[in-house]
């Protein structure tokens, strides 16, 4: 499954190796481990619990940068953070594209799947109410409305991309059975959208190279 934007890990690993040179040295890093595991997720054609998987790692190393106070900035706050700079450089709305005319119908059908929406789970689990689990969807859904509405690319990506972070969890804490019959859809729907997200992704900060990415976690250490 090869992104349809013409960005696979072929392309885009060519066109690092042409411009590096001119990267800071944490955007080159973290472009280098995002498209080792690109490359990994499109080797896989059937297995889509190992193809999310991959995709997300190529994600999350694309994204996640050292944060000092981990206590007063959130993961969801760095995802805001790191989508701002992401749709401010997409002078070519790719990502406007992705959700509005590749993605709209699958990005509805996880706005609309509880099993993806962590307060559900926290319901499940005797950490909240039945009235405020789905009082937090309805309003959740209500909210991915108004970003529709309004056409929020940015708006919409963060909720899209918060029950796919949920389905993550589910599959990398161990929460669900591999190649279970049980979160077909999701998985499918989630690497599929991943597919598309990761390449786009790593291009923009490519295409942007100047602009402030953030320090690598983890950095190389001689």
């Amino acid at each position: 499954m090869t992104p349809q934007i013409g960005f696979d890990y072929e392309i885009l690993k060519t066109h690092h190796r042409q411009t590096r040179d001119n990267f800071p040295e944490p955007l080159s890093l973290r472009v280098h481990r995002s498209l080792s595991w690109l490359n990994r997720a499109e080797q896989e054609f059937e297995d889509y619990d190992a193809k999310f998987i991959f995709l997300w790692v190529a994600f999350n190393a694309a994204y996640a940068n050292d944060i000092i106070d981990r206590q007063n900035f959130s993961e969801r706050k760095v995802f805001q953070n790191f989508l701002g700079r992401l749709i401010d450089s997409d002078a070519d709305k790719l990502l406007y594209e992705l959700v509005w005319d590749q993605f709209s119908g699958a990005i509805r059908l996880l706005i609309d799947n509880q099993y993806v929406f962590q307060p559900f789970w926290d319901y499940q689990n005797g950490r909240t109410t039945k009235e405020q689990w789905q009082q937090a969807f309805q309003n959740s859904k209500a909210a991915a409305l108004r970003a529709m509405g309004s056409q929020d690319t940015q708006k919409v990506m963060s909720i899209m991309l918060d029950r796919l972070y949920t389905l993550r969890n589910q599959l990398l804490h161990g929460g669900a059975t591999w190649n279970s019959n049980i979160n077909r859809s999701q998985i499918s729907q989630g690497a599929e959208i991943m597919g598309q997200v990761v390449p786009i992704v790593i291009h923009l900060m490519m295409n942007d190279c100047q602009r402030v990415w953030g320090e690598a976690c983890y950095p190389v250490v001689e």
